[in-house]
């Protein structure tokens, strides 16, 4: 359930795992910077999800961070439009993650398609411990948190956003039906004056009794409309719609993104782990030399064999970076062995290049000024600490834990 006539607000997060390759410039960081001009966004740093996988490993930790906001800023990722902060830094992550562990069943966790899957792909770590297996519970507090109305993942990440889901409605029913819930629902309707509590009345019974979806579209509207209703009056109806309580935690909705499968130097999925990665700032001849060394469609043993552009990893890549025409030419040229595979590769070289020629300039002037990375982030760590402040104080009065 989310609250009508809020403002869209976005929240995303990377773990600083090792430096930014091609992969995440395709597949999350070019969304990014789309959403940022059109949302309210909260872009973090998942250090702690990063202690669930690398928790031995510490001393790598800090120097990733910084790369990794450092790679963030120079593909266009601007702190003027989107809050760029720290997970570590805003305390308030651990505290609603800690609360709604309390309240979410383990069974929840162990059905979650990538908690196997983890423990499978990274045998060489011990991942039996309490925080791998209640990261999905981190993950919804720092979703939760500002109050997301939608989350930017691909399909494999689906699950977790419905989790999340789940677990804010689990909150919002267990402490969203405060004492007198009811009548200062009541209250609430007469505020809004004759006409228009007869209204939202007749909605709500259409709503509720028939399962008339249009009716709740049309109750929302009328009290996005009421001005002499207080926030968390508006919430409380919102919830009496429904037959449920006030909303606390907002249920987010998932926005799939298209990541184009982007292959590694050796024809695998990209992937630090596996070694086969092109670095978003590689110099141009690292770049041109492990392209030139990339695998072809086998079938190219001689320079006039002809090939099948399917077959071949390096075609994969034309599909994300290449113009229509040259698309257009590697298969003419491919399919009939009208040109080599170096050629082919060549015209790729040079887009790669050119499209890392600007985030390497941004690069070089942010590394060249840390103290300026630092007061960015620094900035986004306490606008983030104030919106989750907000969050928590009322959860704090939700659970009890208020005792000043």
């Amino acid at each position: 359930m989310s609250v009508p006539g809020q403002q869209m607000r976005v929240v995303s997060g990377m773990r600083p795992t090792g430096r930014l390759h091609l992969g995440h410039y395709h597949g999350v960081l070019k969304n990014w910077v789309k959403l940022q001009q059109e949302y309210e966004c909260f872009f973090f740093v998942a250090d702690w999800h990063a202690l669930t996988t690398h928790y031995d490993d510490p001393k790598s930790l800090n120097e990733h961070v910084w790369d990794m906001v450092i790679d963030w800023l120079a593909c266009g990722v601007d702190p003027g439009r989107a809050t760029l902060f720290i997970q570590s830094q805003v305390p308030q992550h651990a505290e609603l993650n800690l609360l709604l562990s309390m309240i979410t069943p383990l069974s929840w966790l162990e059905r979650v398609p990538s908690y196997k899957d983890q423990q499978e792909k990274l045998k060489e770590r011990e991942l039996a411990t309490h925080g791998f297996l209640g990261y999905p519970v981190l993950q919804a507090a720092d979703i939760l948190m500002y109050q997301a109305s939608m989350v930017p993942v691909g399909e494999d990440q689906v699950p977790h956003i419905e989790l999340t889901r789940e677990i804010a409605r689990r909150f919002n029913y267990l402490y969203g039906r405060e004492e007198g819930y009811e009548e200062k629902a009541e209250r609430a309707i007469q505020k809004m004056g004759k006409k228009a509590a007869r209204l939202y009345r007749q909605l709500r019974t259409a709503y509720t009794e028939q399962g008339d979806s249009e009716a709740i579209e049309r109750a929302h509207a009328l009290l996005d409309a009421q001005h002499n209703i207080t926030l968390g009056d508006r919430e409380r109806l919102y919830g009496y719609l429904e037959g449920g309580g006030r909303i606390i935690l907002q249920e987010p909705d998932a926005r799939l993104t298209q990541s184009p499968k982007l292959p590694g130097l050796d024809g695998q999925k990209m992937s630090k782990s596996y070694g086969n990665a092109i670095a978003l700032r590689d110099d141009p001849d690292r770049v041109t030399k492990a392209l030139r060394a990339m695998p072809t469609d086998p079938a190219r043993v001689r320079r006039n064999d002809p090939g099948n552009p399917e077959k071949c990893p390096v075609w994969q890549l034309h599909e994300v970076y290449s113009l229509p025409n040259t698309k257009a030419w590697v298969i003419e040229g491919c399919t009939t062995a009208g040109i080599g595979c170096l050629d082919c590769k060549q015209s790729l070289i040079e887009v790669i290049i050119a499209e890392q020629h600007e985030n390497h300039r941004r690069a070089k002037e942010y590394s060249a000024d840390p103290t300026l990375v630092r007061n960015i982030i620094a900035d986004g760590c306490e606008r983030a600490r104030e919106v989750a402040e907000d969050t928590m104080e009322e959860v704090r009065h939700c659970v009890g834990t208020d005792y000043y």
